[in-house]
């Protein structure tokens, strides 16, 4: 991850200075071309992911796979709603994703092998689960280092940070083992649109603003030069084209800018931090971003008034669900996946809603539902996948699948193929070599 900010460093005589830059950046990975005539491109169906991400894991028996047969003590008090493809259908609480199920795949057969959420999220969005510090690529660090493309990151996270609990970090946010030139570009969206970059962190007499005059920024940097030994200004002078080309190139700030929309858009998408974040993600694809993560809170199983514990619900998981969740999710999910078929970027681009695990079947002793892994669901659209289906089935209380389980190795081997990056380009990256593509959601 880039990062334009402060951090302590000590000299020989271990006096701590404020330092201007810390950064992992690189270039990106070989390309094709550099691996020789063996190595077959293969013309991907998604040019681009958006990945919707509901950190905490929602409950699948009240979203996407109801129980209505099922004993109260299971099934919840949401009623069933039909959708758009005979047979299936979804809680009452996602009416307008209901009415859009001829836009996209149901999966009902998904297994995570943990049900903390530290490591169930590190296996979901790497395929793998971590060894102690050894942790495998996130599926979108995969994209980016085979994917970069010109001034705007190749894997970028909307959301207010890093998704992780009160006791630490998901590790497979990132780059994991390739390091931190790896990690997303994190973005953060407020529900009115207003979107910074948290780890462009400047100097107090340096603000965004004055970055567009490339002579205060000259300014700015001689008075850092006198505060730094050689090496740390080194260091900041070789990355410092970069990282200015980042935050002044015309197709950032474009990219970036939710005013340039519509007030009819942007209303479509609900006043709401996940709505407006579901609306940059659209515009990052369309500025060309291989891959973004849009994170629903940082935070889980945090009840205090500074945090938001996501979709984790062990209480007050109905009230929430029927409220809040419900409302937000149905209606900036459902303004994505119109706005992307009237942009006619809903073909090249793969859309995946999904969280860690699914929540227990039996309603706890808080009326609400705690972590399950054995069973839980998601949603796949775009870049040619055949809509309007399920895939896969739990059993009548929503405990087990029925059907061969989905796993994260596999939900992972398809989003890559689907990208282009075919068996042997992720041998030779050494990543998911236990995966195999979900034929019957691609074909």
């Amino acid at each position: 991850m880039l990062e334009i900010g402060s951090f302590a460093s000590g000299d020989c005589q271990k006096i701590t200075r404020r330092a201007f830059l810390r950064a992992g950046v690189a270039a990106p990975f070989l390309p094709l071309a550099a691996w020789g005539a063996s190595a077959q491109y293969v013309q991907p169906r998604a040019r681009s992911v958006i990945l919707l991400w509901l950190w905490g894991a929602p409950s699948h028996l009240d979203t996407f796979d109801p129980k209505p047969t099922a004993p109260l003590e299971y099934r919840g008090p949401f009623a069933s709603i039909a959708t758009r493809t005979p047979g299936v259908r979804f809680a009452e609480i996602l009416p307008r994703l209901a009415e859009r199920s001829h836009r996209f795949v149901v999966i009902r057969s998904h297994r995570n092998f943990d049900s903390d959420h530290l490591k169930a999220g590190t296996i979901a969005l790497t395929g793998v689960l971590e060894q102690g510090f050894a942790v495998a690529p996130n599926f979108g660090a995969i994209v980016a280092r085979q994917q970069s493309r010109g001034v705007l990151p190749a894997f970028m996270a909307i959301g207010r940070g890093s998704p992780r609990d009160v006791v630490g970090i998901m590790k497979g946010y990132g780059g994991g083992i390739w390091g931190h030139q790896y990690d997303p570009v994190l973005v953060h969206c407020d529900p009115l649109g207003q979107v910074d970059i948290p780890a462009f962190q400047l100097l107090p007499d340096l603000s965004p603003a004055q970055l567009q005059a490339r002579r205060q920024v000259l300014q700015a940097l001689d008075r850092v030069h006198r505060k730094l030994d050689a090496m740390a200004f080194a260091q900041w002078n070789a990355l410092y084209e970069r990282a200015y080309a980042l935050l002044t190139a015309p197709e950032t700030r474009r990219a970036l800018d939710l005013s340039r929309e519509p007030q009819k858009v942007r209303e479509r998408y609900g006043q709401t931090a996940f709505g407006q974040s579901c609306l940059l993600a659209r515009r990052l694809v369309e500025a060309g971003v291989p891959y973004v993560q849009v994170n629903w809170s940082q935070y889980v199983e945090a009840m205090t008034p500074n945090c938001d514990f996501g979709w984790d619900t062990h209480i007050y998981n109905f009230e929430l669900l029927a409220d809040r969740h419900g409302p937000i999710l149905d209606r900036a999910f459902a303004a994505l996946l119109d706005d992307l078929q009237e942009r006619g970027l809903l073909s090249q681009t793969l859309v995946l809603c999904m969280g860690e695990f699914g929540r227990t079947p039996r309603i706890n002793a808080q009326a609400s539902r705690d972590h399950w892994p054995n069973v839980y669901a998601s949603i796949w659209a775009g870049a040619g996948i055949e809509p309007g289906r399920v895939l896969g089935e739990s059993d009548r209380r929503g405990e087990e699948p029925l059907t061969e389980p989905i796993t994260p190795p596999m939900v992972g081997t398809t989003i890559l193929e689907l990208m282009g990056i075919t068996s042997e380009m992720r041998s030779r990256l050494g990543v998911l070599p236990n995966g195999r593509v979900i034929h019957e959601l691609i074909g």
